[in-house]
């Protein structure tokens, strides 16, 4: 299955992951850049799911749309799904940036993104 993180310059500069699952691309914001070193705990707020054709996209989003600014892709590749139950998805990122085991886990009405040692 596939993954991309999309830096988005909004009204903030956050980073979108989104990953390939039940047909679509399961979504989050975060507002700080995604970890590449365990220990590295980051906010995750789920978002609504995006098309699959949107693992592609790069660009500008005009004004007065949602999400309007600049998109562009900051790692893209495969990922592993190891688990997925409902307060916890383990995977393994095959990215350009992203490599190794990571999860989200539900925390209260938000997630925490970090990777794992190993």
């Amino acid at each position: 299955m596939r993954f991309v993180v999309q830096k988005h310059k909004a009204s903030h500069l956050h980073y979108d992951l989104r990953l390939e699952m039940d047909g679509v691309l399961k979504s989050w914001a975060i507002p700080k850049e995604p970890p590449d070193k365990p220990g590295r705990k980051r906010l995750a707020i789920e978002v609504d799911d995006h098309p699959l054709s949107y693992i592609d996209f790069e660009g500008i989003i005009p004004d007065g749309m949602y999400g309007a600014g600049r998109v562009e892709i900051w790692d893209r590749g495969d990922y592993e799904l190891l688990k997925r139950e409902p307060l916890k998805i383990e995977f393994i990122l095959k990215g350009e940036r992203l490599k190794g085991r990571y999860v989200l886990i539900k925390f209260r009405e938000n997630w925490l993104f970090f990777k794992l040692k190993g």
